[in-house]
């Protein structure tokens, strides 16, 4: 599939949350980001799957990724599409909560909320630890303990 095709589902995806949530006069913007989780097509697919389910409701990135990419962070109130593999829409969340942490500062109840593996601390550093490694060396930077994360909570808003 294009990826023309495939922002043209995206859009026609919004438009449809849009469209439902117009009529109880709960958006007002259409301002949204579409990304998809992680690095693989298969995190994309199994992390976006926990969304759906309702089981991931937080997640945390580098800090560092947005200010080398010069991309702003995430705003509360701020929408997102989040896609599968194939960059089709799995569903839409809304931020409710954001913080800036160090690595080593991520509590419990973060890790629990990311719903991943078995939700402890212990599984959340350690698979985070390698992933944010990974995006550090991209980068030309250290891993360190105190590497600034972007914490986020969110809701499941559509479908």
């Amino acid at each position: 599939m294009s990826k023309e095709k495939q922002r043209r589902i995206v859009r026609r995806y919004w438009q449809s949350f849009v469209k439902s949530w117009a009529e109880a006069g709960d958006i007002s913007s259409g301002d949204y980001q579409a990304w998809s989780f992680g690095n693989t097509p298969e995190m994309a697919d199994r992390l976006g799957n926990l969304v759906r389910r309702g089981i991931k409701t937080a997640t945390a990135s580098l800090a560092w990724a947005y200010e080398a990419g010069g991309e702003s962070y995430p705003r509360i109130g701020g929408y997102s599409i989040i896609l599968d593999a194939a960059g089709l829409p799995v569903c839409i969340v809304q931020i409710t909560e954001l913080a800036e942490t160090p690595f080593n500062e991520v509590d419990e109840e973060h890790a629990y909320q990311e719903g991943e593996g078995d939700r402890s601390l212990n599984y959340w550093r350690q698979v985070h630890w390698d992933f944010f490694s990974e995006e550090c060396k991209a980068l030309g930077r250290e891993p360190d303990k105190m590497m600034p994360v972007v914490c986020e909570k969110f809701r499941l808003v559509y479908p």
